[in-house]
């Protein structure tokens, strides 16, 4: 930490009192006692709730130039109950980096869903980095209604490997498949603990030899940005690139716009839009 006269020291003096004077010793199991100044939380408390010592917490508060763990800011965290926000910006005044914490969503929000539904000319839809399906507007239901459908996995790389090949629709996969594989991979990274990851890598290792042959290769990659082109019964080859928008307020989502490259996707998305209800495959099983 920096020394006792810098800013930082009146700043996480100021943020700690704020958030243990919002605390009332009720709310942790604590017996209220008399002559309180306070009805929140006093500097003992907190650091006997947390696991420290009282003169370490105070030498924090006070912004002192001691050793913080990240470890010991957690216990801190959970005791004076700060939400993601508050905790990050307790490890910048305590100048200690603040952890990366992977998590995947697995829904988004009501706004989110009105921006894709707002784009009516091109497949738009929301995923995650496990390439979860999340929420899409028409143009993608039209396009890809077996990824769109009810009983589908909505996971699109399940839908790309596992996929009977008879009904596969993307055309240059040799290409798009290792660039989507190594992009899985470099996010996987940092959720190597985490069941609904690996539970899918499993799964798409047993269901198929070229996913486990993809995996081997230990490939990582930022997230794919060439050209994809995908059949469809009814019109054709839809040539499509592809524009990433990370969603800030939701980690590891993002929402892909696929826009037409030509004029003839142009036209056959256009044709697709009007008969949306149009057969994607020439065949049924």
């Amino acid at each position: 930490m920096t020394t006792a006269a810098s800013p930082r020291r009146t700043e996480i003096a100021s943020f700690l009192r704020s958030r243990r004077d919002r605390i009332t010793p009720r709310e942790v199991g604590m017996a209220p006692g008399l002559r309180r100044k306070t009805p929140g939380l006093r500097r003992e408390e907190v650091a006997q709730l947390a696991g420290v010592s009282v003169t370490w917490y105070t030498w924090l508060e006070q912004g002192r130039p001691i050793n913080v763990s990240g470890q010991v800011l957690d216990a801190i965290a959970r005791t004076l109950r700060l939400n993601a926000a508050e905790r990050n910006h307790l490890y910048r005044l305590a100048e200690v980096s603040v952890p990366e914490v992977a998590t995947s969503a697995d829904t988004i929000t009501p706004t989110v869903a009105s921006i894709l539904d707002a784009i009516t000319d091109f497949p738009a839809a929301a995923l995650n980095t496990r390439w979860d399906l999340l929420g899409w507007n028409a143009a993608t239901a039209a396009v890809w209604p077996r990824l769109t459908a009810p009983d589908s996995s909505r996971n699109v790389l399940w839908e790309m490997f596992v996929t009977r090949e008879c009904c596969r629709c993307f055309v240059n996969r040799d290409i798009g498949l290792p660039h989507m594989v190594a992009s899985f991979r470099a996010d996987f990274a940092t959720h190597l603990d985490d069941p609904a990851w690996t539970d899918l890598i499993r799964g798409l290792a047993t269901a198929s030899p070229e996913f486990t042959s993809m995996w081997a290769n230990h490939d990582v990659a930022a997230p794919p940005g060439q050209t994809m082109t995908y059949h469809h019964a009814a019109v054709g080859e839809l040539s499509f690139s592809l524009t990433r928008m990370n969603l800030a307020a939701t980690p590891e989502t993002f929402i892909t716009v696929w826009t037409p490259v030509d004029e003839a996707s142009r036209r056959r998305m256009d044709w697709l839009l009007a008969n949306p209800d149009a057969p994607s495959l020439d065949h049924t099983h």
